[in-house]
């Protein structure tokens, strides 16, 4: 099906959350939204998870183009194609993936297409209206924080068959992410002791990753002791609640040496510094949180030598979302990953403030937006 962008029909009409402006509280309306031009699909959505990248986009600490419609993790069912698409037809089940490479520049040739230098090209242009004209952007590609959007061929995969599709939206981040920590970057041996920094839906996600990468002890820190139980359902062995001596009491923990890996989730500078103070000569710290500009780590230059760590950044997991879904589906299928773990609340659009306050207290895991109408 075919369009020309500018045609806002009324059956377009949906509603969502909208930022208006950075740091402005989301609002609630309903966006027009324009039939898929060519090499693009519409989608209705059955779930989205309320991840922290998008406070961090309402807060400033990412950039965003505004007004926008955040939400870039999420399922639902194809409803119209443009001129060209061949990935998927409508009536078709499909994650949403929030940063598509492109295939074609350095990195996509380099064989990382979780560093595509072209991932965010939908981000910068309009993709829908308000109800007044006002252009409305997509935050992060996908716009999933409204029960309908229209996305780049690319920024769609096919759900794999016998997964939910509601508890398939936490496939597009928090799951591709944590797995990849823990199976791209960390690389993860069989044994090996593993220490989660942050609790929340990633942290939940990278929990399940080491146990079935086969780590031998897995310790959870958080600053909640709220947090224990979630940690344990996951496949944490330990719980640590985190303050000045965690990194300390991580080493006594293990003999004294320290953790083979860390993993930290939290995106805080002194969380970062733990997690690399917590791990052994030779260890190995990722980092998949993201912190603000103002937030420096500080390493000796002695120090660096001596302990021969590693700290590594992470971006979406290191992933190739279109390689590791069908692998992430498999899991799901053999009972090996439950989704449901990550998931602590269920709520619809109006809740999403509610689910931002919760992760600034540190409060529960993944919150999930359920859309009466898709599935």
């Amino acid at each position: 099906m075919q369009a020309d962008p500018g045609n806002h029909s009324p059956r377009g009409a949906v509603r969502a959350a909208v930022l208006p402006a950075v740091g402005e509280p989301l609002r609630l309306t309903a966006i027009e939204l324009p039939e898929p031009g060519p090499g693009r699909v519409r989608v209705r959505l059955a779930a989205a998870g309320v991840c922290h990248s998008d406070l961090s986009l309402s807060n400033g600490t990412l950039a965003q183009p505004v007004p926008a419609v955040l939400g870039h993790e999420g399922a639902g069912t194809v409803t119209a194609v443009g001129e060209g698409v061949t990935a998927v037809v409508p009536g078709q089940r499909v994650v949403l993936n929030w940063a598509p490479s492109c295939g074609s520049c350095a990195f996509c040739g380099l064989g990382e297409p979780w560093l595509c230098a072209n991932a965010d090209a939908a981000n910068t242009k309009p993709y829908a209206r308000a109800e007044d004209g006002t252009e409305l952007f997509p935050g992060l590609t996908v716009a999933a924080f409204a029960e309908e959007t229209v996305v780049p061929e690319r920024a769609v995969l096919p759900l794999p068959d016998g997964i939910p599709l509601t508890d398939a939206a936490l496939l597009g981040c928090a799951v591709l992410t944590g797995y990849g920590a823990v199976h791209h970057s960390a690389r993860v041996r069989p044994g090996e002791s593993v220490v989660v920094m942050g609790v929340g839906g990633v942290g939940l996600a990278v929990i399940q990753s080491a146990r079935i990468a086969g780590a031998g002890r897995i310790i959870a820190v958080d600053i909640s002791e709220q947090k224990e139980g979630l940690a344990r359902s996951a496949g944490a062995t330990d719980f640590v609640v985190a303050s000045d001596q965690t990194s300390r009491q991580i080493r006594r923990m293990t003999g004294g040496m320290g953790a083979d890996v860390a993993v930290e989730c939290a995106g805080r500078a002194e969380t970062i510094r733990a997690a690399w103070s917590s791990t052994r000569r030779g260890g190995r710290t990722t980092v998949v949180g993201i912190g603000g500009k103002d937030q420096t780590v500080s390493f000796s230059a002695l120090e660096i030598f001596y302990t021969a760590r590693t700290l590594s950044g992470c971006v979406y997991g290191n992933s190739d979302p279109a390689a590791d879904l069908p692998v992430l589906a498999e899991h799901v299928r053999a009972g090996r990953l439950d989704l449901s773990v990550l998931v602590t609340d269920r709520i619809g659009l109006d809740g999403i403030p509610e689910a931002f306050a919760a992760m600034q207290q540190g409060r529960g895991g993944r919150a999930l937006i359920v859309y009466a109408a898709g599935e």
